[in-house]
């Protein structure tokens, strides 16, 4: 004869399992929102882009003129600036926020670690504009009168001479580049400073039982097992050097041309988008801009996606070593 309380038990696992659905649902809703607002935002993009791609077409991503008087524009420029002052930060910010991130997570005292990490936290937190305005009135004067006058000093012979001609004005795309750099390094050294003490604790005594210094434990066993979150963490300050948008526009000159010379003022395409869509006048000119945000995006993602795949590949190589 069956009790009260086993005559409960299907009742209670039945909820038990209508809840666990419902919320398997809704958790899946949310989550099917990322893509229903990334189509959304792709599709609007792609519609209001839709008279620059049916004037230039493929050419828009290849001409270099940018002519709202003759409704000619092409977006080269910009991808070249965008790209070339997000390498140069990379080129920068990376040494600087690995080095530092192995500096706070392995060899410094804790009280000191804890102390530099709020410090880069609150960094992280400053808005664009802030770096902005400091750039204007620091960095600005100085690349100026002594940075770019002793860089072309210093690389006056070739091949070199011609990546640092031409005239010092403080702006350009190593003044974007350096300020990108400032602005990305926090976000690399806190989530390569969580990579690197995610790895065990057992991996570095056993390096050190073995005979290894602590820098020799620190190089050749924690940084290999964190290399995949050190590598997320260039690749997220990459795509914060991508969108930056107010501090790059007050320091990187706005010039609408190709420069060879990484002291020659230039363009980004978040800051022409900035700089210009307000003032947009025709439907010709907001699709042209519109069709930018959309390259721009569509250069993001397939840098994202580059990102996944050398992670992935990273990981089945070490999967098959192991």
């Amino acid at each position: 004869m069956a009790t009260p309380a086993a005559d409960m038990r299907p009742k209670y696992k039945k909820a038990l399992i209508g809840g666990d659905e419902l919320a398997k649902a809704f958790t899946f809703l949310f989550a099917a929102l990322i893509l229903v607002v990334t189509a959304m935002l792709v599709a609007e993009l792609w519609r209001t882009s839709s008279p620059a791609k049916e004037k230039f077409g493929i050419g828009f991503l290849t001409s270099q003129l940018w002519n709202p008087v003759t409704d000619e524009y092409g977006a080269l420029p910009f991808i070249y600036g965008t790209i070339l002052t997000s390498t140069l930060a990379l080129v920068i910010a990376v040494p600087l926020g690995v080095g530092a991130a192995i500096y706070l997570s392995e060899l410094a005292l804790p009280r000191v670690s804890n102390a530099l990490t709020f410090l880069v936290e609150l960094l992280a937190a400053v808005p664009s504009v802030i770096f902005g305005l400091l750039a204007i009135f620091t960095l600005v004067p100085a690349m100026r009168d002594y940075v770019q006058p002793a860089l072309q000093k210093i690389f006056s012979f070739q091949p070199m001479a011609p990546f640092f001609d031409g005239p010092t004005f403080g702006v350009g795309y190593l003044t974007a580049g350096i300020i990108l750099a400032v602005m990305t390094f926090p976000f690399i050294i806190s989530v390569s400073r969580e990579a690197l003490m995610a790895v065990p604790r057992e991996q570095r005594e056993a390096a050190l039982a073995l005979g290894a210094t602590k820098w020799e434990s620190t190089w050749q066993i924690v940084l290999p097992y964190a290399k995949l979150g050190i590598l997320g963490s260039i690749f997220l300050g990459l795509a914060r050097a991508l969108g930056e948008t107010m501090a790059v526009t007050m320091v990187i000159g706005n010039s609408e041309a190709i420069h060879q010379s990484i002291i020659s003022p230039g363009y980004t395409i978040a800051a022409v988008i900035a700089n210009n869509f307000a003032e947009a006048s025709g439907k010709m000119f907001t699709s042209a801009l519109v069709e930018l945000g959309l390259v721009l995006f569509a250069l993001t993602m397939l840098i994202n996606g580059f990102a996944q795949l050398m992670i992935a590949l990273t990981t089945n190589k070490g999967a098959k070593k192991s």
